[in-house]
């Protein structure tokens, strides 16, 4: 589907929600680092978990609230939630006044918009494109966010290490000015029949029960239960990119030469070596994706699934055992090699599994593996405190070599259930 053929709806989503992803992605990976600063490592990690907490319970309700309100209000709101909650974040690291207590309660509220935006942003594109385009659709919109990826952590380690003030204001602008886009240029796609149904017959806690009687089939499906085990294991390798690696970076890269001709050299910190390396992975990404994907596909999913977890293992270790910038950014392509591997099959893994009349549920439960992983992942923060960082990258590896030990079972209990069908 070229981008030409695309609704209206779509073509301005992608512009405005570009910038808006670029300036999140100027500041978001540097804030570990500052709320690690402000109120110490183990206090950090528990806050960041309980501000997790609220996005997952708002995740839960976003598709209600998409399918009762709209997705356009949803959507209006939340990008205007966003943005103010950036401006105040803002205001708060001004020189005027200086207060974690309100950039952090700013943070997570944030992050609860975010939840609320992204069922809608998604329901959109189903309402919108054809079932046979959408995968091309969503692809377009995963390439732009890494493109943002890049750019982002590379402008942020050069403007919001100096200027938070500053970036943190333009960041609010900009998601007041993505609402006011949305509104003034987008229509609503919300069907008429699922508005009528899902109208006053419906309470918010009938939404919560739902989602929780979806996740019950986890407890009745001994290969899907495996696979969730293992995702939850894994994540918690994964998603340090954001929350391990940035302070482990800012207390042991100091002033490195990067590169060097002659007299003239360019010397990196650890907020800026951490930018290169995020912005590393997403360019590999956004660049391989299709790539390695079609690679993986001539291989059994089972030890596609158990290389991605070794390959994140080693690079675990990889990071643990240097502070040398090209160090880091060799140990970053092992780390991406591994993202990229099961990227590409795991969700056509879930609908494998997935009984053809329970597949919504499945892909419902599935989530799990990151909305549980999200939430535990921070508790990576206070362990450096309470173990060290070497048993900190070494607990790692280990939950992710775990994790290859529970994707052999999945694949072994998967094969049961064929061969007594």
């Amino acid at each position: 589907m070229r981008l030409r053929d695309w609704d209206t709806n779509l073509r301005v989503r992608l512009a405005a929600e570009a910038l808006m992803n670029t300036m999140f992605w100027l500041f978001f990976p540097f804030l570990t680092i500052y709320f690690a600063g402000e109120f110490g490592k183990s206090k950090a990690g528990l806050l960041l978990i309980f501000s997790q907490v609220f996005s997952v319970a708002a995740n839960l309700m976003g598709g209600y609230c998409a399918d009762r309100f709209g997705r356009k209000r949803m959507m209006v709101l939340s990008a205007a939630g966003q943005g103010l909650s950036f401006f105040v974040f803002g205001i708060a690291q001004s020189p005027w006044l200086d207060s974690p207590v309100l950039g952090f309660t700013c943070f997570a509220l944030a992050g609860v918009f975010g939840s609320f935006y992204w069922p809608a942003s998604q329901a959109m594109v189903a309402d919108l494109v054809p079932e046979k385009d959408r995968s091309d659709v969503f692809a377009v919109f995963y390439t732009s966010i890494n493109i943002s990826v890049v750019v982002g952590p590379i402008l942020g380690a050069i403007f919001f290490v100096r200027y938070p003030f500053e970036v943190l204001l333009a960041s609010g602008f900009i998601g007041l000015l993505l609402s006011f886009i949305l509104a003034k240029w987008t229509r609503e796609t919300l069907p008429v029949q699922m508005s009528i149904s899902t109208g006053s017959g419906s309470k918010w806690y009938h939404a919560l029960q739902s989602q929780f009687k979806d996740y019950g089939v986890i407890m009745r499906d001994r290969t899907f239960l495996l696979f969730i085990i293992a995702g939850i294991l894994l994540s918690q390798t994964f998603m340090q990119l954001d929350l391990l690696f940035p302070v482990y970076m800012k207390e042991f890269v100091h002033n490195q030469t990067m590169l060097s001709f002659g007299d003239w050299s360019f010397k990196v910190n650890g907020e800026q070596a951490f930018g290169i390396i995020l912005s590393e992975n997403g360019l590999l990404v956004a660049l391989f994706t299709v790539m390695v994907t079609r690679y993986m596909n001539r291989f059994k999913e089972q030890n596609v699934f158990m290389a991605s977890a070794i390959l994140y293992a080693i690079s675990i270790v990889m990071f643990g055992q240097t502070t040398w910038i090209w160090g880091l950014i060799l140990a970053m392509v092992v780390f991406t090699l591994g993202e990229l591997a099961s990227a590409g099959i795991q969700q056509g893994f879930v609908s494998k599994i997935a009984p053809e009349h329970l597949r919504g549920q499945y892909f419902a439960a599935a989530s799990l593996r990151y909305t549980i992983g999200r939430t535990i992942a921070p508790l990576s923060i206070p362990l450096t405190e309470w173990v060290g960082y070497n048993w900190t990258f070494m607990t790692l590896c280990l939950l992710s070599l775990v994790s290859a030990g529970f994707y052999w079972a999945t694949f072994k209990s998967y094969d049961r259930q064929k061969a007594s069908v």
